[in-house]
């Protein structure tokens, strides 16, 4: 059987360490581990070079060497017969390999250590197997090919939708249906604070709508700041660096006006995949398995497919919301005489928004249910337009641009999981109603 190294796919994981043999110039022999080896075709391959000085030079001197891959799954050994071509320290491959190198170094704390120095790349000569007295292990995956007719339905539900939270419902149905995953986020780019923001949540025990990452942190930050998908496929050995949710969650939220980012204590693979359309990222698809090399190639692919058009989606929803026509203004009854009153308490410095003392949410959208309260308090009315929201916080707020109807989603959602007594429906395309359990009072003092 002749082996090809789209054959070796889990090999390239970086889940078992891979070996390189060079020898001297006089034929001194001399072996290193590598962190990372890349497949760039059939027949060439990329390591990364962070060589020991004796490596190095025999690599120079020798350019014939022998490497060593593990099969992260089966355990099965290789053997390639490989020669030196050249070494690159700019472009897509170094990049590629850097940032891979940068995520998993970051999951245990070294990200300023490993840094890449060059790419190294080596023409394939030959493939063999090694063989082992013992019996390896078979795959336990069992997982199927990914279904072209099954990825085609999902790719069709996410365009047909036309409201922001349907694209995201429908994202995550589909990677759930498709590829057979159960624990996804989606984060939507907020330029104005330049984070990524939870609003789609599937799987974990508490949701973390509203939870932020910053652009450039860790696996999901890193994978905005590149527009390049990013994996770990084993995290064994890896430190958590998160904060573990507390018991008492609702307290922390209220008391430092974040949200703890949604965990799975047993994730053994990580994949972050930008959402981009027009060349810019909106948002990522995080997803998480408790085994060990969860993603495939083709997985990778299908994901990436999802993420593409749920980006192309938002954009559509946000322009067409956007172009709704704004109707005569309704106008609220009062409420009856000693009824409840609910307390909204606005903080300029952050735009956070806290009803009856429950945090809700920050930024955008904390401005955002300032400007309905303003409205409904002075002028009588309960329903607003994607429209006039834009204009007048873009009035404010000069630099809000897209995602009017994802930052509107995220305050929608954040009210009726924290069971405010204040709503915010959707009755139209572009259109939202604001409801209330009693009368309202806004304190917008612009105190801390």
């Amino acid at each position: 059987m002749n082996l090809r190294l789209s054959d070796l796919s889990a090999c390239f994981e970086g889940v078992i360490p891979s070996i390189i043999a060079t020898a001297s110039a006089d034929g001194m022999p001399n072996i290193s581990y590598l962190s990372h080896v890349v497949r760039i075709d059939e027949e060439h391959v990329a390591l990364s070079n962070q060589f020991f000085a004796k490596t190095a030079a025999n690599v120079r001197a020798n350019p014939r060497v022998t490497l060593i891959l593990v099969d992260g799954l089966t355990g099965d050994q290789f053997l390639l017969d490989i020669s030196f071509v050249r070494s690159v320290d700019a472009g897509a491959l170094f990049d590629k390999i850097a940032r891979q190198l940068k995520a998993s170094s970051a999951q245990i704390g070294m990200a300023e250590v490993m840094r890449l120095r060059s790419a190294d790349i080596f023409r394939v000569h030959g493939i063999e197997k090694v063989r082992s007295p013992a019996e390896t292990s078979s795959p336990t995956t069992g997982r199927s090919p990914i279904s072209l007719p099954a990825l085609s339905d999902a790719i069709k539900a996410i365009e047909q939708q036309a409201e922001a939270d349907e694209v995201i419902d429908s994202l995550l149905v589909g990677v759930q249906r498709v590829l057979g995953y159960g624990h996804a986020l989606v984060l939507i780019h907020d330029g104005h604070r330049d984070c990524l923001i939870t609003t789609g949540s599937m799987g974990y025990e508490r949701s973390g709508l509203g939870s932020e990452v910053a652009i450039g942190e860790g696996l999901i930050g890193a994978a905005a700041k590149s527009g390049q998908t990013i994996k770990v496929s084993d995290m064994s050995r890896v430190r958590r660096l998160g904060e573990a949710i507390s018991l008492e969650a609702e307290v922390a939220e209220n008391a430092t006006r974040t949200v703890a980012f949604p965990q799975l204590p047993t994730a053994m693979s990580q994949i972050a995949v930008p959402m981009t359309a027009g060349g810019t990222v909106m948002g990522v698809l995080f997803i998480e398995s408790s085994q060990r090399l969860a993603f495939r190639e083709e997985d990778e692919a299908a994901l990436e497919i999802l993420a593409g058009q749920a980006a192309s989606a938002f954009r559509a929803t946000d322009r067409e919301a956007a172009a709704a026509e704004v109707r005569p203004a309704m106008r609220v009854p009062e409420p009856a005489a000693g009824g409840r009153q609910v307390r909204v308490v606005h903080h300029r410095f952050d735009d956070s928004v806290f009803v009856d003392g429950t945090y809700i949410v920050k930024g955008i959208a904390g401005t955002l249910l300032r400007l309905m309260l303003e409205w409904h308090l002075n002028e009588g009315r309960s329903e607003f337009t994607n429209r006039e929201m834009r204009l007048a916080a873009g009035a404010r707020m000069p630099e809000i641009k897209d995602n009017l109807e994802t930052r509107l989603l995220l305050l929608r959602r954040r009210l009726d999981e924290k069971q405010a007594p204040l709503r915010l429906l959707r009755v139209g395309r572009g259109r939202v109603r604001l409801e209330a359990e009693g009368s309202l009072i806004l304190d917008a003092t612009g105190g801390d």
